[in-house]
Formats: structure tokens, C-alpha cells, sequence
């Protein structure tokens, strides 16, 4: 931890950052979109709770077929593989009918589902300071010799958001001013200044649509069929975006010398899986940190991939896998007196070692993890007790940051 924190605090090396499904579940809002500790419900539901979220919002009928054709999927069930067997159907049976619905009720079908997707991760960022903004200010608090890369299969418009509000540069594949269209040549080159951070929506996004033969970000919020087409009969401009922006992942992980950090990935994916193997076994200059919300045990499929490939490393609750060999958290010596107080950034100590656990799977804590790189003292976080035994009422984690970073 103490190498990790020195190298995202430099701004050297190159890194890149895949923000899963299970990112969004960090931040918990009232109805009113506030951010709230213990109560309220996640900002925007995971992969499961979004399935279950759009399917229970369909007609009856829509709800009779999901439920007829889930049985004929032989992948996980959500609501990705349900709006791939719904499209394959609509391209591949025409006027026939299977279940008692032809092509066309299937086209149709599957653009009710996307309207439904769209509905149920429309949601905004929260007017407070969140996970996102403090990765933002990370990404943007350090001079740096590489742009940051964001890769995400998520469709919502949050980490745009994030950087909009703090006025931080990007670039998401898309140019022009009045309707932009998806770039692909500009993708595959590194020109633009490096302050402008990289953004790569993996399975498309809210907004994205098809005008006549290209795909353009139309500022909005509505999802169309352009969400990620898992079949292969798919017309080569709506195929495009997603063999640019996965070709572009590649790329990056075959860069010596580079860092990708997962947040919120089950590695339930198995597209984005096949291109993190790929790299991994072809250079072995790249390296994959994995944070788990879960425990090691739970965490299956990222296992399997960190027990082959080892320079991936998986951090879980409980335990690690770290150079293809699992284990049981350790900790070790603090380096300094001022490491006890950094500690508590990414580790809860408790008198049972059993409830003792790593931090950095959730979300929220790896963000502030990451924006207090920069910060040279940190007082103790709300939780901590007083020499008396008291609780503590001093403000959650308050940073000394060096003048060049203010």
C-alpha cells in the first residue's frame, strides 16, 4: 500500500481505471438525491438490481417471454443477455414466430427494454462532495506525464458529470460542437493534451445514437438500441464504437510500463475479461490491481483470473491474491508514526481480528483513498475514539496538502 500510494501520488507512471456496475451502489441517496450514511438506496442499482428493476417495470406479457427465454440462456442471467437473446431473435427469425412473437415484436421488445435501462440509470450526481468528484479532483491534483484513462461498461453520465462540475478536461471519442460524432481514428492516437483525460463508455452510453450512418452523443438522457450489441449479425456502424473503444482497452493494457486500476467489476464479463487475459498473459509489463467489495471466497471469477496471470492482483475484504498466491490479510509495521493515521484510509482495525478488513472494494473508499495521495497529515476519521475512550467529534479525514497541489 505504501508503494501503490507513492505511485498514484507522483503522476509517472500510466494509469488507467475500470469503473464496474457496483461503483454507483457506493453513494446511497435519499428520494430527494441527497447523500445519506445508513438508510435511503443506491444512486443507481448494480447489474442485478438493475435487471430485476426492468423486467418488474415491463408489461405482464414482456414480463412472460423474459421469463420463457431466461430458461434458454446459457450465460448469467441480466439484463444484458436478455436484451442479446431478444435481438438476436429479432434479426434471426423474421415473420416465424418463437414463444408466439415474430422479428419485429422482438425489435420492439428490445427497445422497450433499453427505454427501461435508460429510465433506471438516468439518475445525477448528487449536489454534495462524492466518490466521483474526489476522483476527479485526484485525477486533476497531480502534473502528469500520461493522460488517465477511464474505461467503464456502465451507461450512465456520472464521471461526465464529475468532470464537468470541476471544469476538468476530457475526451470520450466523440468531436464537433452541435451534434458530435463517434471518432474512431482519434481513439487510436495519443495527440491531445495530456491534461485531457480519457474516457471510454465500453458498452455505450445514455445519449448515444445512430443519424443516418454514424453515431453521435446527443446530449441527452434517453438510451436507444445503442447499448452493447453482444451478437455478431450487427451493422458495421452501430459494431463500430464498441470494436473502437475495446480495441482501444487493448491497446492500452499492451503499453509497457502501465497500471489498471478495477472498482465496482464483478469480472462477470466476459468480453472485457478475454481482452484484461489477453494483455496480461502478452505483457508482462502490465499490471491489474483488482478491489473487491466482497470477500476473496466470493470473489470467484476475478480469482480465477489473478490465480493464472500473475501480475494481476486481486484485494478482497478479508485476503489478497498477490503473484498467483491467495492469503489472509496481515497487516505489517506502520513506516512512520503518520502511517497509522494514513491506515485507517484503506484498512478497519478491530480488537477481533476476524471483523478486522480492507477498505479499498468499496467504491467510496478507494476514491478518497486516491484523493489523499497528495496529503502529508490526516487527522484520524470520525469513528476514532478520543485517549478517554470517547468518540471523536472531529471532521472525517481533513488533508495538509503541499502548496503545488492546492
Amino acid at each position: 500500500m505504501a508503494d501503490l500510494r507513492q505511485i498514484l501520488s507522483q503522476g509517472r507512471k500510466r494509469i488507467g481505471i475500470l469503473i464496474g456496475a457496483g461503483a454507483p451502489t457506493a453513494i446511497r441517496v435519499d428520494d430527494s438525491n441527497r447523500i445519506v450514511e445508513d438508510e435511503g438506496h443506491p444512486l443507481i442499482p448494480d447489474v442485478a438490481g438493475l435487471t430485476d428493476a426492468v423486467v418488474s417495470d415491463l408489461r405482464e406479457d414482456d414480463r412472460e417471454i423474459i421469463e420463457t427465454l431466461k430458461k434458454e440462456i446459457i450465460e448469467p442471467v441480466n439484463i444484458e443477455t436478455i436484451l442479446t437473446k431478444v435481438r438476436k431473435l429479432a434479426q434471426a427469425i423474421g415473420s416465424s414466430t418463437v414463444h408466439d412473437l415474430d422479428g419485429s415484436a422482438y425489435g420492439t421488445l428490445g427497445k422497450r427494454i433499453c427505454e427501461k435501462i435508460g429510465s433506471k440509470v438516468n439518475a445525477c450526481l448528487p449536489d454534495a462532495p462524492n466518490p466521483y468528484s474526489e476522483l476527479v479532483s485526484w485525477i486533476s491534483g497531480t502534473q502528469r506525464k500520461h493522460s488517465v484513462e477511464i474505461f467503464t461498461p456502465n451507461y450512465d453520465l456520472l464521471i461526465e458529470e464529475a468532470f464537468e462540475r470541476s471544469r476538468v478536461a476530457y475526451f470520450d471519442g466523440f468531436t464537433g460542437s452541435h451534434k458530435p460524432f463517434f471518432d474512431p481514428a482519434s481513439i487510436s492516437s495519443d495527440e491531445l493534451p495530456v491534461r485531457w483525460s480519457r474516457l471510454w463508455k465500453l458498452h455505450g452510453s445514455l445519449g448515444w445514437k445512430i443519424v443516418g450512418n454514424i453515431v453521435i452523443r446527443t446530449g441527452q438522457r434517453e438510451a436507444t438500441e445503442l447499448i452493447y450489441p453482444d451478437h455478431l449479425k450487427y451493422d458495421e456502424v452501430t459494431r463500430l464504437p464498441y470494436s473502437a473503444l475495446f480495441d482501444r482497452l487493448r491497446q492500452f493494457l499492451m503499453t509497457p510500463d502501465t497500471l489498471l486500476i478495477c472498482t465496482g467489476f464483478s469480472f462477470l464479463d466476459s468480453h472485457i475479461c478475454a481482452v484484461l487475459d489477453e494483455a496480461l498473459a502478452a505483457n508482462a509489463h502490465t499490471a491489474i490491481f483488482a478491489f473487491q467489495f466482497q470477500s476473496l471466497e466470493q470473489e470467484k471469477s476475478a480469482m480465477r483470473l489473478a490465480s493464472s496471470r500473475p501480475n494481476m492482483s486481486v484485494y478482497a475484504r478479508d485476503g489478497a491474491i498477490i503473484s498467483g498466491v491467495a492469503g489472509r490479510w496481515q497487516p505489517g509495521q506502520p513506516l512512520n508514526e503518520e502511517w497509522e493515521d494514513i491506515r485507517r484510509t484503506f484498512w478497519h482495525d478491530a480488537p477481533d481480528n476476524r471483523s478486522a478488513e480492507f477498505l479499498l472494494g468499496d467504491f467510496a473508499k478507494l476514491a478518497q483513498f486516491l484523493a489523499l495521495t497528495q496529503a502529508q497529515q490526516m487527522s484520524s476519521p470520525v469513528s476514532d475514539q478520543n485517549q478517554d475512550g470517547t468518540e471523536s467529534d472531529e471532521h472525517p479525514i481533513c488533508a495538509e496538502v503541499p502548496d503545488a497541489q492546492s
